[in-house]
């Protein structure tokens, strides 16, 4: 009786807002009776509004022990699970509630969206099938269909299914995700900037500014102040960029600020925590909130860092919160935000005259390169060239098979057909997904390669255990129309040349741009033709190969790609013209006149 009566209050309160209150009648409610199911289950559900995942983890996890029948509990405790990304832990609960409750279609949907996450993207589109099936006309489960298509490198089928899931919710992270898939295919750039535009007109201009004047960019004397969002501050290619640019930031020029959504922080997030003089958590803060809090810290220059990838905070900066605002890194295309400046770019990845067009940002190009590579701390020695002891060259991919279009499929067939007993080392978390290896393997077999040459692999593993797989691999092979980046990076390091595939937009260019860092503009063509013939050249001239193999780390090193000091000081240099830029244009505009 006493138990009831605190939940009923610890309701009431909740209702209320009053979390802290609620949370403290639950809490004695369970002290007094451990078996009290529906109180574990409650206070769980209040951990979990207060964004304290693991302990609303813990709190559920009792209540499924003790009523292990209520399928409500299991869905709760698998969303506190995916929140901290244990994710065949909240798999296994939402099909617990699956089983208990066939006829709920948000159970199937959220399995579906963890099984796509864990790669098990087959079961995962017959779990989303039944969500539509179960509530015809649920936008949801086509939007997570089409990441779970995506993954399959069905990159058409994905953007179908996100264009239907937004004639029924014009959802921007939806929008987002289609215009990210746009990318994936070979578009016409005009069109794919008209998409951009129309995200940024449905979702951005709508949004209330911070400011409604412009702001000088600082005050006399103060240091620039420079903020950078993203929600990738953890285990994430983005890391390996940003992360050499916190570290050498002259801090008599510079004030740094990072504003971090990454809702489940780790090891890395540690680090990058340690190089920011100022760290603002703004996972759960809305858009609104986050902007204000940019704005209230006087922030100069604003940098996006993931355009319209997963968990992107886009519209904080259709907020304009900072009198300048760049999108550097974390995506190959505009945002589409008439509020975003600048892009922040290089001479090869967007050669002049080629692709400014192509965006709504100002194309801003930096020396050299773009960005500024750091190899994983704890990196495993270059090992020796695989084909010098086997006499067999073995090519490698190892970028998300998203990008993996059939046509690279066909191309990758013609290679290995046209070099006896080559073979083809597939890497990607896609795979983990067998009838997803069943198809790329038969696909293969139609072009005369025997599925035996072809192997896959899907394994999660710590970033020097994923770089060791390089040992296996003579000869890298990029994708087109989306070009790898971390993953060349990370091929360079390991003494592998990479054979890229160069076209007219920044997400084509990207594998000329590091590529040319190193000297093997060899290995950067124009067409499918060229592309197979480098890869012959390289794979019949082992001697070569070996050479590179014992030369490309030291390359990487000495050149800008690595130079994370030398790549700052004109990162900051740039920061500085930018803002200044910005404040003559604020002394040029006249004021309002004032109102009698």
């Amino acid at each position: 009786m006493e138990a009831m009566r605190r939940l009923a209050a610890a309701l009431k309160l909740k209702q209320s807002g009053a979390l802290d209150e609620a949370l403290s009648e639950l809490e004695q409610a369970t002290r007094r009776d451990p078996t009290f199911a529906e109180g574990h289950h409650q206070l769980g559900n209040i951990f979990k509004s207060m964004g304290r995942f693991r302990e609303a983890a813990d709190s559920l996890g009792k209540a499924a022990v003790l009523a292990p029948d209520n399928a409500v509990v299991f869905l709760n405790l698998g969303v506190a699970l995916l929140e901290i990304r244990a994710l065949r832990e909240a798999a296994d609960c939402f099909g617990i509630a699956v089983k208990l409750e066939p006829g709920r279609p948000e159970a199937h949907n959220i399995l579906g969206h963890v099984l796509g996450l864990l790669g098990r993207c087959t079961e995962a589109i017959a779990s989303l099938e039944m969500a539509m099936r179960l509530r015809p006309g649920y936008a949801a489960p086509l939007d997570n269909l089409g990441r779970a298509l995506s993954a399959q490198g069905r990159a058409d089928e994905a953007i179908s299914r996100y264009r239907e899931a937004l004639r029924i919710l014009p959802s921007p992270s939806t929008h987002s995700n289609l215009l990210y898939s746009l990318n994936l295919v070979a578009n016409d750039p005009s069109v794919v900037r008209s998409e951009h535009e129309n995200w940024g007109r449905l979702h951005g201009q709508a949004m209330p500014l911070c400011g409604s004047s412009p702001r000088p960019p600082r005050v006399e004397g103060r240091r620039l102040r420079v903020g950078y969002v993203s929600p990738d501050f953890v285990d994430h290619s983005v890391a390996y960029f940003i992360g050499p640019i916190l570290a050498n930031h002259d801090r008599d020029r510079v004030e740094v600020f990072c504003y971090s959504s990454a809702k489940v922080p780790d090891l890395v997030t540690r680090r990058l925590r340690g190089l920011s003089e100022n760290w603002r958590d703004i996972s759960r803060l809305s858009d609104g909130a986050a902007a204000g809090l940019i704005a209230g810290d006087g922030i100069d220059l604003l940098v996006d860092l993931s355009g319209h990838t997963g968990e992107s905070r886009l519209l904080i900066f259709a907020r304009k919160p900072a009198p300048v605002q760049v999108t550097w890194i974390g995506y190959p295309n505009t945002t589409g935000l008439a509020a975003m400046d600048y892009r922040l770019t290089d001479a090869v990845s967007d050669p002049p005259g080629m692709t400014d067009v192509q965006y709504t940002e100002e194309l801003i190009r930096l020396p050299d390169t773009f960005s500024c590579y750091e190899p994983c701390e704890g990196s495993p020695p270059v090992g020796p060239l695989p084909a010098a002891a086997t006499g067999i060259v073995t090519f490698g991919c190892f970028n998300n098979f998203a990008k993996v279009r059939p046509e690279m499929l066909d191309l990758w067939g013609a290679i290995l057909a046209g070099i006896p007993g080559s073979r083809l080392f597939l890497k990607s978390s896609g795979f983990a997904d067998p009838h997803t290896c069943e198809r790329v393997a038969n696909r293969f077999r139609t072009l005369g390669v025997e599925p035996e040459r072809i192997s896959f692999d899907f394994a999660a593993r710590t970033p020097p255990e994923h770089l060791r797989l390089y040992h296996k691999v003579d000869i890298a092979l990029d994708t087109y129309p989306y070009n790898g980046a971390t993953t060349t990076c990370e091929a360079l390091w390991m003494g592998v040349p990479v054979v890229t595939l160069a076209g007219t937009t920044h997400a084509s260019r990207v594998g000329a741009s590091f590529l040319g860092q190193v000297g093997l503009d060899s290995c950067v063509t124009a067409g499918a033709s060229a592309y197979r013939a480098a890869c012959s050249r390289l794979a019949a001239d082992i001697p070569r190969l070996a050479a590179l193999r014992s030369e490309l780390r030291e390359r990487m090193q000495s050149s800008t790609l690595c130079d994370g000091a030398r790549f700052t000081r004109r990162l900051e240099e740039t920061y500085a013209r930018l803002t200044e830029r910005t404040a003559r244009q604020c002394a040029e505009t006249p004021s309002a006149p004032a109102l009698a």
